[in-house]
Parts: C-alpha cells; sequence; structure tokens
C-alpha cells in the first residue's frame, strides 16, 4: 500500500499501520471451526477457557500479531494453547478441522458454515475482527474520499454511523 501499488485496501485487522489512515468499517463476531462430532459441536457459545488443550494453527509466514490474534493469544491465564499444523493458505485449515487436527478461530456472520462437515460455535469473550479501509495517511485524492465515504455509507445493513475514523 505504502508503494503506491494499490489506493484503497478493505482488510482485516491487524496489520502494520503505520503511515496509514483507517477506517474501521465493521466488526465481525469469532466462532470456533469444530468437525460436527467434536466435543464443542453443537454448544450455543464458547469461551477462551473451553479451549484448553485444543490446538490452534497458524499461517505460515504471517505476521506474529496476525497469528497471535487468531489464536487468542496472550491468554488471560498466561497459558498458550497448543500448537497446531501451520497452513500456508487460510483456506487449508477446514481441511484439517475436517480431519480432526485443529480448531480454528474465524470471523463470521450468524450462521456462516464453511463446509457441510463442518460446524461454528459463536465465541465469547473475545474482541471481534475488525475489517478496514486503509488508505495512505497522506493520500488527498478526491477519489480515496469518496471511496471511503461510498464504503461507510453502502454497507450490508445500511450506512455506517459507527465507522471509527483512526490515523
Amino acid at each position: 500500500m505504502l508503494d503506491h501499488r494499490v489506493d484503497v485496501l478493505a482488510a482485516r485487522l491487524p496489520f502494520p499501520t503505520d503511515g496509514l489512515h483507517l477506517t474501521v468499517l465493521c466488526d465481525e463476531p469469532h466462532v470456533l471451526v469444530v468437525p460436527l462430532d467434536h466435543r464443542l459441536a453443537g454448544r450455543e457459545s464458547v469461551t477462551v477457557e473451553d479451549l484448553a488443550g485444543e490446538p490452534m494453527p497458524g499461517l505460515r509466514g504471517s505476521d506474529p500479531a496476525w497469528n497471535a490474534f487468531w489464536r487468542l493469544e496472550p491468554r488471560a491465564d498466561g497459558l498458550p494453547l497448543p500448537d497446531g499444523p501451520y497452513v500456508d493458505e487460510a483456506e487449508d485449515k477446514f481441511e484439517l478441522v475436517a480431519a480432526g487436527q485443529t480448531v480454528p478461530v474465524s470471523a463470521a456472520a450468524p450462521g456462516f458454515v464453511p463446509r457441510p462437515d463442518l460446524a461454528t460455535v459463536p465465541l465469547e469473550g473475545v474482541e471481534p475482527s475488525h475489517v478496514a479501509l486503509a488508505t495512505r495517511e497522506d493520500d488527498r485524492s478526491r477519489l480515496v474520499t469518496a471511496f471511503r465515504r461510498a464504503a461507510r455509507t453502502h454497507l450490508p445493513g445500511g450506512p455506517v454511523a459507527r465507522a471509527q475514523t483512526r490515523r
């Protein structure tokens, strides 16, 4: 982004934000993704404490803050979750979930199920995933400003009065 290859980026935080202007567009709740026969499948919700002993995947080559955020680290009790397998692509984790090797956290709208052989369980007590619009901090382009305004206005569910702008 800072190298001027793109002017606007919509992505989930966390990512390095130095030199960027961020507009938080929406929050997405977290869910735990489990096989249908998993001990936590079918529960109304789970907490981080319910995940004790469950292997959490990591995304190989990703930013350490990104991996920590999605692995729910650091935990309040100071105990790390067991390392699950590392994957090269985020989508690869669903194959490992179906095989019973890991239980990842994902951002999802209510009712989201990535595959018919998997279940999602709402995760309580953790910060939601923030979807943000990022532009260069010093970009004063009228097109970028108009794009930012349009993104806030035309999100699913109507205008976003709650959109937060941060520098």
